[in-house]
């Protein structure tokens, strides 16, 4: 069982210590509720922008080329992401480098300067990416997806945001955002791996103190919409199409046990070479080089995503099959053997993503955030060598194969992704 200790910065901020004994690197993370659903309408893309300015300096690391160049002199790697859920900033180091360290990442982006100067060089950067992405088949299927399964709803927008909007932004609207979501009491900071070189409780408590302390609520969000089946699909005269297929399973999102048969229904469906997916759609029929399927939960809801890429006179052929598999396991379940083999490799893969100190990191993080819930790594293991047969087979029948969205990018009509069983 891994070491987790705890304390609490004088902002309400959590600092939780998980040790991990024989690894010689240490894992920052902060994080905070304060990801794109938590954005107003008029907002969508300022927290992922709030991300990118942050890098740009704080009060003793004040320039970018500071806070980039002391990072490389500590032989460090850092970075940050945000999602629907979360923002979140890591750096991972040789844990000798740990106290210095923590006072870059709680520097810069704890109490970052956000130069107006720079927030107009920064939009135009954050703009090429929105571009980039719009520009790669794959990731805007998912964005298309998003909107196909969520609608206008705050999980249905991108997180980058229009460019419009990017455009528009002032220095105001970007600090209002983060007076109102980045609240010690709605985030948390996990220090995980080799924690022996870390400062005492009261320094780290100074560090995570420099993170904003908000008296009033922050409030929550807007809770998932009733599961819709929307057909998005952007028309491209391309070889090769991205098709995506969402389906909103009728279970507790907010019950571990349910997440992880979920999570192991996905994987025999779509996770792993021995998956149905992989094996009936790539190598029996030869209809797509890339199929797969995953499922996760947002925390009020779950979903279960089937994506492939394939050449595009095969796209329809293909689509047809993939909701005929899951129709069949709705009706019939899965077998004893592909749960028994799910399990052992999901339950292997994380196992193997636990001896990283960035994963445990990003994982801690998912479920105090997401999910309220503790972060003990071996019980998240536990819970999937838990799951029984019977457990998945009443995740199969709380799909329905007739409810499900679609998106694509390729040269097709929305008329082409009809499906009836």
């Amino acid at each position: 069982m891994p070491q987790i200790t705890s304390t609490v910065a004088p902002n309400g901020l959590p600092i939780h210590r998980i040790a991990m004994p024989g690894t010689r690197t240490l894992t920052a993370l902060v994080a905070f509720d304060a990801g794109a659903r938590a954005e107003r309408e008029e907002e969508n893309g300022i927290a992922h922008f709030l991300e990118h300015l942050v890098f740009k300096g704080g009060e003793t690391y004040d320039h970018y080329r500071k806070v980039n160049e002391t990072a490389e002199r500590m032989g460090g790697v850092l970075n940050a992401f945000t999602s629907h859920s979360m923002v979140a900033f890591h750096i991972t180091v040789r844990a000798e480098a740990a106290a210095e360290a923590l006072d870059l990442l709680t520097d810069f982006a704890g109490r970052p300067k956000l130069d107006a100067d720079e927030l107009d060089k920064e939009r135009g950067v954050v703009i090429q990416e929105i571009a980039r992405y719009h520009d790669q088949p794959s990731a805007l299927a998912e964005q298309l997806l998003d909107r196909a399964t969520f609608g206008d709803h705050p999980l249905g927008r991108t997180v980058l945001g229009p460019a419009d909007h990017l455009r528009t932004f002032t220095r105001d609207q970007v600090v209002a955002f983060r007076e109102r979501r980045w609240s010690g009491r709605t985030g948390g900071a996990f220090l995980v791996g080799a924690v022996d070189h870390l400062p005492d409780d009261a320094a780290l408590g100074e560090l995570f103190a420099r993170f904003p302390d908000l008296e009033h609520d922050a409030g929550g969000v807007e809770p998932a919409p009733a599961p819709r089946t929307d057909v998005v699909v952007e028309e491209r005269d391309t070889n090769q199409s991205h098709l995506r297929v969402a389906y909103r399973p009728d279970v507790d999102a907010a019950d571990p046990a349910t997440r992880a048969a979920l999570q192991i229904y996905g994987t025999l469906l779509g996770g792993s070479m021995g998956s149905r997916l992989f094996d009936e759609i790539r190598e029996q029929r030869g209809l797509a080089y890339s199929v797969s399927a995953g499922a996760w939960s947002l925390g009020d809801t779950s979903q279960l995503q089937l994506s492939a890429g394939l050449d595009s006179t095969k796209c329809l052929e293909a689509y047809g099959r993939m909701r005929e598999i899951v129709a069949e396991l709705h009706e019939d379940g899965p077998t004893a053997e592909e749960v028994e083999r799910a399990r052992a490799y999901s339950a292997g893969r994380l196992v193997l993503a636990f001896e990283n100190s960035g994963a445990v990191a990003r994982h801690a993080a998912s479920q105090a955030i997401v999910h309220g819930e503790g972060f003990d790594t071996d019980e998240a293991v536990a819970r999937l060598d838990a799951v029984t047969l019977d457990d998945v087979r009443e995740v199969a029948r709380r799909i329905d194969p007739n409810e499900a969205s679609v998106a694509c990018v390729g040269p097709h009509g929305e008329g082409d992704f009809g499906w009836s069983r």
